[in-house]
C-alpha cells in the first residue's frame, strides 16, 4: 500500500499550476478578443461556471492585468460588470539582434509600444550583445517608469540558420551564435522567461496574433530582413523543423537572366543594396526615400525582384498549400505593396483556385521595427493563447 504526502496549502502541483495557467489564458483571450466583456459571457464561451470565471478575474485583477469598465444592461436581470485589459498591467520585451545593430522595444499589454532603443553593434559576440541588452532594458524601464516586475517575458529574434549547418557562413548570419545556449544566456541576464526564434518565424506567428493572418490557419510568411526568410504556419502552429530551421527559402535556386542563383541574391534588402552599388547597408528609411523619388535603378531591381518572387510563390504554394502568402519584415510598406501588385501569380499551382476565400499574396506588418515588435508579440501571444490545448472544465 502506498501513501501520498499532501502538498502545503500554498503550493500547487505541476498539473494544477498548468491548469491555472491555461484557465487564465482562456479568460484573457476572451477579454482581449471582445474588448470589454462580463463574467457570464466568458463563462458561456468557455463552458465553465460563472463562479470559476469570477475567481480567475479576481486573480487577474490582483495582478493588475484587468480593470473594471463599468456595467452593461442587456434586458432582464442585474447589469453586468464589464472587464477589460489594463494596458499597464504587464509589458513584453522584444529584442532583435542583427549583425550590425541591436533593437529593443517594450510593448504594453494592449500591444502598444512604450519605449524603443537602438544600439549599433561593432561586436556581435554573445557577451558584448548581452551587456548591451542589459543596459538597454534598464534605460527603457527608467524612461517609461516601469517596475521590472511588470515585464512578463522577452522574445528574442536572430537571423538563422541555428546551429552549424551547410548554410553557415552564407548570407547575413550572426557568427558566434550557432552553438551557444541562447535562451539560457538571455534568461540569466534579463531574469524573465525567454522565447527565442528566428526573425521569420517570430513575424509569422505574430501576424496571426495581430495582423492580416488573424483568420488564417495555414499560411506562409515571407520575411524581408537583410536576407530572406520564410515562416510556415499550419493549423495555427509554427512548423519549425527538427532544429528550428524550416523555411530557409533564401537559398532556393531560381532562374535569372544571368543563370541560376539563390533567391535572396535577387529578392532581399541585401540584393537591392548590391544592385544599387551601396557600400553600406541599405536601410528601410533610405529604400523608402528612393522609392518615393521613383529612382530608376531601384525600379529596375524591382522588376527582377517580382520575377524572382513569382518563382518562389510557385514553390511555396505547391509544397505547402497555404491559404495565403504574406509579405512583411524590414522593408518599406510601399515596396511590399508594389511587389504584391506587380508580381505575376503562377497559374500552375494548387493555390490557383476559383473557390479561394483569401488573396494568394498580401502584405502584412512591415518597417524597421517589425522584428523587434514581433519578438515582443510572441510574449503577449503566449499570455493570451491556449496553443490548441483543451481548457480544463471545472466548477468552483
Amino acid at each position: 500500500m502506498t501513501t501520498s504526502q499532501s502538498l502545503p496549502a500554498t503550493a500547487l502541483s505541476p498539473k494544477s499550476e498548468r491548469t491555472r495557467s491555461r484557465n487564465r489564458q482562456a479568460v484573457l483571450s476572451q477579454i482581449r478578443q471582445r474588448g470589454q466583456v462580463g463574467r457570464a459571457a466568458i463563462a458561456r464561451a468557455l463552458g465553465i461556471s460563472t463562479q470559476a470565471v469570477s475567481n480567475i478575474i479576481s486573480d487577474l485583477q490582483a495582478d493588475g492585468m484587468l480593470v473594471e469598465c463599468g456595467v452593461h444592461s442587456a434586458g432582464r436581470g442585474l447589469p453586468a460588470m464589464q472587464y477589460g485589459l489594463n494596458p499597464s498591467g504587464g509589458y513584453a520585451l522584444g529584442i532583435e539582434v542583427r549583425p550590425d545593430v541591436l533593437i529593443t522595444i517594450l510593448l504594453d499589454l494592449a500591444g502598444a509600444p512604450v519605449a524603443t532603443l537602438r544600439q549599433p553593434l561593432d561586436d556581435h559576440d554573445p557577451a558584448a550583445v548581452l551587456k548591451h541588452v542589459e543596459t538597454l532594458l534598464k534605460r527603457m524601464l527608467d524612461v517609461a517608469q516601469i517596475d521590472a516586475s511588470r515585464v512578463l517575458g522577452a522574445g528574442i529574434v536572430l537571423p538563422g540558420p541555428f546551429g552549424d549547418t551547410g548554410l553557415s557562413g552564407l548570407g547575413p548570419v550572426l557568427k558566434g551564435w550557432q552553438d551557444v545556449p541562447t535562451a539560457e544566456l538571455f534568461a540569466t541576464v534579463l531574469d524573465v522567461p525567454v522565447e527565442v526564434s528566428n526573425d521569420a518565424n517570430a513575424a509569422a506567428l505574430a501576424e496571426r496574433f495581430e495582423g492580416v493572418a488573424k483568420d488564417l490557419d495555414h499560411y506562409a510568411y515571407l520575411y524581408f530582413g537583410a536576407g530572406l526568410g520564410l515562416g510556415l504556419v499550419s493549423q495555427g502552429a509554427l512548423i519549425g523543423g527538427a532544429f528550428g530551421n524550416a523555411g530557409e527559402i533564401g537559398h532556393l535556386p531560381i532562374m535569372t537572366a544571368q543563370g541560376i542563383c539563390p533567391l535572396e541574391q535577387v529578392l532581399s534588402r541585401d540584393a537591392a543594396r548590391r544592385y544599387l552599388n551601396c557600400d553600406a547597408e541599405l536601410d528601410v528609411d533610405r529604400l523608402a526615400e528612393l522609392f518615393e523619388a521613383q529612382d530608376p535603378k531601384l525600379f529596375a531591381w524591382l522588376e527582377q525582384a517580382t520575377d524572382a518572387l513569382s518563382q518562389a510563390i510557385g514553390v511555396i504554394e505547391n509544397f505547402f498549400d497555404p491559404q495565403s502568402i504574406v509579405l512583411g519584415g524590414a522593408m518599406p510598406p510601399a515596396i511590399l505593396d508594389y511587389l504584391q501588385r506587380n508580381t505575376v501569380l503562377p497559374d500552375l499551382t494548387v493555390s490557383n483556385r476559383v473557390d479561394s476565400q483569401w488573396p494568394r499574396l498580401q502584405v502584412g506588418d512591415a518597417g524597421r521595427l517589425t522584428a523587434a515588435r514581433r519578438a515582443a508579440a510572441m510574449v503577449l501571444n503566449r499570455a493570451f493563447t491556449l496553443d490548441n490545448q483543451t481548457l480544463h472544465h471545472f466548477n468552483a
